[in-house]
């Protein structure tokens, strides 16, 4: 047997013992990969201590879904190391939208007697296009929008939210929105 195919049989093993609830099997799993999931999400999120965080979510969720492994997806360190990119790339987003929801408080906080507001009719007349815009969606389509832009779900919690693989709400949130676009065009 290669060494490349014992190591491999080994963490198989280790998730399996970790399905079965195993603390042991989760501290030999994480002390044989907490340097290359850590290095992963460093370079992702490029904030030390949001990488010790996301980190230590990552060997949580392994904990949680070792379960759900699926050896005909992939070795186990590959199934790690999607976890902890897709971790690493949710931090950022979430780090994103706060930095957008301050800007947009400093916006709306700018100096005194400028009048940047538009007119009280105009907001309810694009409020009313949006709303009629939004009922024309197909329900698949209308869902993961609304998830994502009234709730600030990533992409990620969406499909788990509705139990969707990822490419499919991803289609169905562009497709959507090409949609509304087009609906919303005089108001663009």
């Amino acid at each position: 047997m290669t060494d490349d195919r014992r190591i491999e049989q080994e963490d198989h093993d280790l998730i399996r013992r970790m399905a079965a609830r195993d603390v042991n099997a989760l501290d030999a799993f994480y002390d044989k990969y907490r340097g290359l999931a850590f290095s992963l999400v460093l370079r992702i999120v490029g904030n030390h201590a949001d990488a010790e965080d996301v980190t230590m979510d990552v060997f949580w969720q392994v904990w949680q879904q070792s379960q759900r492994y699926d050896s005909s997806r992939g070795k186990p360190a590959a199934w790690l190391i999607t976890i902890a990119r897709t971790r690493a790339i949710d931090c950022v987003r979430s780090i994103s939208r706060q930095h957008t929801k301050m800007e947009n408080v400093e916006l709306q906080n700018g100096p005194a007697g400028a009048s940047s507001e538009p007119e009280p009719f105009v907001v309810a007349d694009i409020r009313q296009a949006v709303r009629e815009a939004l009922e024309t969606l197909a329900e698949n389509q209308k869902v993961p929008l609304e998830l994502a832009y009234f709730e600030g779900m990533s992409h990620t919690e969406i499909a788990t939210a509705l139990g969707q693989p990822l490419g499919t709400v991803k289609d169905r949130i562009r497709t959507g929105m090409a949609h509304l676009r087009k609906r919303l065009k005089a108001y663009l």
